[in-house]
């Protein structure tokens, strides 16, 4: 069974100009809804923003003039940024501009799959099908789960039946992380 890569896209809105792009970082973060552009994993497992990192999709040692150009700057996670380093090939897509959702999924154990040329790259070159990825996605659905779970007035069936699918689920994964480390 598959998944959609990401449910919500970023989009960049600052319109604000600086002369370091570091100062662009809040700006990041909240367009990118706090999670890495290229893992879409929520910032806060990796110990929140000030673990995070910031990406010029084109590189700053071959592309001086645009080191403060907000259009080429990715919020993610400092794996994937220095996976990525100075490379500057054309499969590297944009989080913003392309609809990730084409190039890549997840599978039933949360595993970024590629599903064109440049998702293959970008899996590859980044090491987007990492056990931590594919963990901090389950984290963040489960977390969802929950949340929906604590939102709920009254305990009803459905609520009741979700809590015993949400420890069922819970419980099928811890095992599979264990049984494949």
């Amino acid at each position: 069974m598959a998944f959609p890569f990401r449910t919500i896209s970023p989009v960049r809105t600052c319109i604000k100009k600086y002369q370091d792009y570091h100062q662009y970082k809040d700006f990041l973060a909240n367009d990118f809804h706090h999670k890495c552009g290229y893992t879409d994993c929520s910032e806060k497992w990796f110990g929140g923003k000030r673990s995070f990192q910031i990406d010029h999709l084109k590189p700053k040692s071959k592309y001086p003039t645009l080191v403060n150009d907000y259009a080429n700057l990715v919020y993610c996670c400092s794996y994937v940024n220095r996976a990525k380093s100075d490379d500057d090939n054309a499969n590297y897509l944009d989080p913003c501009n392309v609809n990730l959702n084409n190039h890549l999924e997840r599978d039933d154990k949360g595993f970024i799959i590629p599903k064109s040329r440049q998702g293959q790259y970008m899996v590859d070159h980044m090491q987007l099908n990492l056990y931590r990825y594919a963990i901090i996605w389950n984290l963040d659905r489960l977390t969802d789960r929950i949340e929906q779970l604590r939102c709920s007035t009254r305990p009803s069936n459905e609520v009741k039946e979700l809590l015993n699918e949400l420890y069922a689920e819970y419980y099928n994964y811890t095992k599979y992380l264990a049984e494949n480390q």
